[in-house]
Formats: structure tokens, sequence, C-alpha cells
């Protein structure tokens, strides 16, 4: 059998290997970008099928298919070109996606990509020769009906990241929150100390401490919430620069409604197709909720990671659970490494905002943006990632978090802040002097007003009670 067949596109005849399902402009992109390695990230390559399938269908429904001359196809070869599409969308052909991310800036070769498999594999269901250079169902003519790369590949882009923040991200976030949420109340008993500059400040409860952590994870769902929200509107039906040439007036809409009803996520025709093909402001402001949920994720991680220091002689306030040997030369070590991970993954969220930024401000010029492979790319790894992490820190850290009760109370006697109550009795200058000499002297705040006689014992009892400085006093 022979390594190779001949197909043919525009340009000429093209070697493909022998069984791929794709064709020629494959194949032609396949040796124009030996990049990188990386091909499209498979939430893509699937969210791509998702759109056309909706695309074939909208073309079914408008009798597009069936009635249009020379491109006229029966309600087999329909039926069997959605059943293609429908394959795709669920991952069937991941390897049939060879094509570097870093390659022309449209998607146009992705988009091609997608529509000879769904061609070839439609054929074949047909039981025909998806081989043979003449195609009875066409990657341009039927798969690509009433559609551009440049309406259709940004449109998959929002389907696949609305899909994984949707189904993914979400999940991961609000689990986190629970977990969270229910550890703040466990808690809400027990007396710390709080630090502000890392510097002693007054008590509060390890359950406030945490609930803030918390409250920070619901406000990252809301974030999350907007993401999804910022990529709704679909450039389908704008074809190649918003004007919808070569498509029929309704089909953006139906195509639209096609993907909502497929995905469960209320997706839209753009407001404005000429917006809706040239830029891609609605991507970079999704991706700038994910950083800003990056920022939150490295924040309640790295707080934890403080809080757990020690065992000996750092803060130790919250035991994190043992997961590996953290020294090759130290016996017994253990080291926060879920903290780590996560602050790692972070931190390329954050990096890649910066190329979301660039391609969004730089890649869009008059009619298009020629940077949007990279920036579907991009997306949908920092989604991956923060929905990948938030997992494992949940899993392998946060549920097993324990509080060391006698360490966090015992600060809370010891600390220069206590002082703070005494405003209200003694001024802020004297509580500032005494907070000096305690320090100086290495005596409590309590032993200092008890030798000095600044409160009667009744009323020094009150003023120190740490339980009340956690709250509001009326």
């Amino acid at each position: 059998m022979s390594e190779f067949r001949i197909e043919h596109d525009s340009m000429g005849d093209v070697r493909v290997p022998a069984q791929a399902y794709y064709g020629a402009q494959t194949q032609r992109a396949v040796e124009n970008f030996p990049i990188s390695g990386t091909p499209l990230p498979p939430a893509l390559i699937h969210a791509m099928g998702l759109v056309k399938l909706a695309c074939g269908i909208a073309n079914r429904d408008l009798g597009k298919l069936m009635n249009t001359g020379k491109v006229r196809l029966n309600d087999k070869q329909v039926a069997a070109m959605l059943d293609a599409a429908r394959e795709v969308s669920q991952g069937k052909f991941d390897d049939q996606f060879p094509i570097d991310v870093y390659q022309t800036g449209s998607g146009t070769s992705s988009n091609m990509n997608a529509n000879e498999v769904i061609a070839n594999r439609a054929i074949e269901i047909m039981g025909g020769d998806r081989l043979q250079m003449s195609k009875p169902i066409h990657p341009n003519d039927h798969v690509n009906m009433g559609q551009s790369t440049n309406d259709t590949f940004p449109t998959a882009i929002h389907v696949a990241v609305a899909m994984q923040i949707k189904n993914d991200l979400l999940p991961a976030l609000k689990r986190f929150h629970e977990v969270l949420a229910d550890k703040a109340q466990q808690w809400d008993k027990i007396i710390k100390i709080g630090r502000t500059h890392l510097a002693d400040a007054t008590p509060l409860r390890l359950g406030q401490e945490v609930g803030g952590f918390a409250r920070q994870l619901q406000l990252s769902i809301e974030r999350a919430e907007r993401a999804l929200a910022a990529v709704l509107e679909l450039p389908v039906g704008g074809t190649a620069v918003g004007t919808g040439i070569n498509t029929h007036p309704e089909f953006g809409g139906r195509v639209a409604a096609a993907l909502a009803k497929e995905s469960g996520i209320p997706f839209i025709e753009a407001v404005n197709h000429f917006e809706g093909n040239a830029q891609r402001d609605g991507l970079v402001d999704s991706h700038s909720q994910l950083k800003t949920i990056a920022v939150t994720l490295f924040n309640v991680a790295n707080n934890i990671r403080w809080l757990g220091s020690g065992p000996r002689c750092g803060f130790y306030e919250v035991m994190l659970p043992d997961r590996q040997p953290g020294s090759s030369i130290m016996p017994g070590k253990v080291n926060p490494v879920m903290c780590e991970s996560m602050m790692q993954v972070t931190a390329k969220v954050m990096g890649n905002d910066q190329a979301i930024a660039v391609c969004g401000a730089t890649g869009g010029q008059f009619q298009l943006n020629i940077m949007m492979p990279v920036m579907g790319h991009v997306t949908l790894e920092s989604i991956s990632l923060l929905a990948g992490a938030t997992r494992a820190f949940v899993d392998f850290c946060a549920l097993e978090m324990e509080a060391n009760i006698a360490q966090c109370e015992a600060s809370v006697e010891k600390s220069l802040s206590m002082v703070t109550s005494l405003n209200p009795y003694v001024g802020y200058e004297k509580a500032s002097a005494m907070a000096k000499e305690a320090f100086k002297s290495g005596k409590t705040i309590r032993q200092l007003c008890q030798e000095q006689n600044i409160l009667p014992a009744d009323e020094l009892t009150k003023a120190l009670d740490p339980w009340s400085m956690t709250e509001p006093q009326a």
C-alpha cells in the first residue's frame, strides 16, 4: 500500500498521508508551519466540529444544501455530513488535526482542516471512497457553505472558551469556595493574631480569615461567569468581512440558536457583524477576568502557605497535609508543594493575559484579527490550568487542612497589638509608649497594665478580652 495519496486544491496537487482524513490544504499547512509541534487544543477542535454541525443544521433547515444548483446534496448526504461533524465535536478525530497553532492568523488552515475531515468522513459514512480525488461531499461547497474562516473560527473560539468555563472552571471554583466556607465555619471560634505588613496586628478569628478567602473565591465565581458572558456573541453569519456575503440573512441567528441548544449556553448572534468579525475585544475581556481569578488564587494559596509555615520556626497556625518529601538533603523536611504548584500556574495565566492583550490590540486591523489561533490556544490553556490547579489544590491540600489551635492562641497574649483596645482608656500616645515598654521588657501588655494599675482588674479583663477584639463593639 502506498504511503501517500494525491489530493488537489486550487494551487495544484499535494501528497497527503495515504490514510489521513484531511486533505491538500491541511497538508500544505503542516509543511508550512513546522513551528512548535503544538496543534490546536482539543477543546477548540471539538468546538469547530460543533460549529460545523450547527452550520450544517442551519443550511439544511434553510434549504440551502438541498436546493443550491451544482452543490445540491440529498437528505442522506446531509445527514452523513452532520454525523461527521458531530463525531469531530466528540473528539473522535483529534489526531487528524496536525496543524501547528502558530499558523495563518485567521485560522484558515484549521478551518479547512475541519472541512476536509468532515467531508471525507461523511463520504465514508455514505459508503463511498473518501480517498478519491473527486468529492461528492465537498469541504468548501458543502461543509463550509455560508461561512468564512473569518466568522466561523472566532465563533469556535468563543464556543470552546464558554464551554470550558462552564464545564471545567466554574465547578472547580465552586467546590473550592464550598471547602473554604466550610473551614471558615469550623474554625470560627479559634482566636489568632492578625498580621498587616507581615507584622503583628490585632486579633481576629481563624474562621474570619479563611472566610475572607472564601469570599475571594465567591467573587472569582462571579468573574468566571462574566468571562463566559463576554464571549456569548458569535461572529458567525458575517462571513468574510461582516457583510454576510454568500449566506442567508437568518444563518447567523440560526447557528447561534443551534449552538445554544447543543451546549446549554445562551449564545446569540453578534449584534454588529463588523465588530464581531474584526475585533476580539470580547476574548480580551474574558481573559482579563481569568487573570483576576489567577491573582486571587495566587493570593489565597500564598496566604495558606504562610499560615502553614514552620513547623517549629514559622507561623504554623494551619497544618497542611504532607504530600511528599521536601528535600533531597534535609531528612524529614516537608514543603507546601500544592501552594507552590498553584502559584506557578497563576503566574503563567497572568503572563498569558499579556499575550492576549497584545494580540487583541495589535492583531485586529480593519475587518479581521490575524492572531486568533494563539488567542484561542492561550485562553483555553489558562482555563485548563486554572481548573486543574484548583481541583488539585482542593483535593490534596484544602480538604485536609487542620487548624493548629494551640499555636493560634499562643501568639494572641504575646502580641503588642493587644494594646490597641486600650486606646479608649489611655489614649494613643500612652498606649504607644506602653507597647514600646512591653517590647523592651519582654512583658505582655496585660502584665504591664497590672504592674502599673492602668485599669481596675475587671475593666482590664474586659478591655483585653481577645474575643471582643474580633468584632465591633457598641
